[in-house]
């Protein structure tokens, strides 16, 4: 089994640098929810200097509140702000010499995409027309999955270290207690269930598998 640990950079965190050392793939933000061109340029940079492989990380239209306002969008506009910041990203990679490997949707676009049917294929359909050779990320088991598939994408079904889950095997959102798992040894053992055992407990103690 191979694992791929995966970061977002480009956020402002500050610690860029240091998580390449540690990771194998990495989502760069691509200036709507943070980010500018000059990061995206150190952070690719980086990437290639570290050898992790280099994903685009866009967003719905939400720098005042990091992505992560919900947002009700045409299909169309989902598609466009998802191929200008893929296309804005992967210049950047181009032009430094390496090369784009996947995308992941970041915040709020990502996690209504979860239950989102329509949304979901929107965001799809944007990395199927830009290149279809990219990996998709989207949460496990999730119908984000299935929209990958069907578009003809190469899906990758991710999960979490460090947040907590829903009995339905959604994400527990930000806003509610247990969202964050910040202890050390839980963020662990969830992390052996989820790659070993291929189940997780939810915050209500019931397994989701």
């Amino acid at each position: 089994m191979q694992i791929d640990l995966n970061a977002d950079l480009g956020e402002g965190a500050g610690s860029d640098e240091a998580l390449l050392a540690l990771v194998s793939s990495a989502n760069i933000a691509c200036g709507w929810h943070a980010g500018d061109a000059s990061t995206m340029r150190q952070c690719v940079r980086w990437a290639i200097d570290h050898q992790v492989a280099i994903g685009a990380h866009p967003s719905f239209p939400d720098r005042a509140n990091f992505g992560r306002s919900a947002m009700q969008l045409p299909p169309q506009e989902i598609i466009d702000g998802m191929l200008y910041q893929i296309g804005a990203l992967a210049a950047i990679v181009r032009a430094e010499g390496g090369t784009l490997a996947h995308v992941k949707p970041h915040g709020m676009l990502y996690n209504q995409a979860v239950n989102e049917p329509e949304l979901a294929a929107a965001i799809c359909e944007a990395v199927r027309r830009f290149d279809p050779g990219l990996r998709f990320f989207g949460l496990a088991g999730s119908g984000m999955i299935a929209a990958a598939e069907r578009a003809g994408l190469k899906p990758v079904e991710e999960v979490f270290a460090d947040r907590g889950y829903m009995p339905d095997g959604s994400l527990v959102p930000r806003s509610q207690p247990g969202a964050l798992i910040e202890d050390e040894a839980r963020s662990l053992a969830q992390t052996l269930s989820l790659v070993r055992d291929h189940r997780v407990t939810a915050i209500d103690g019931s397994v989701v598998a």
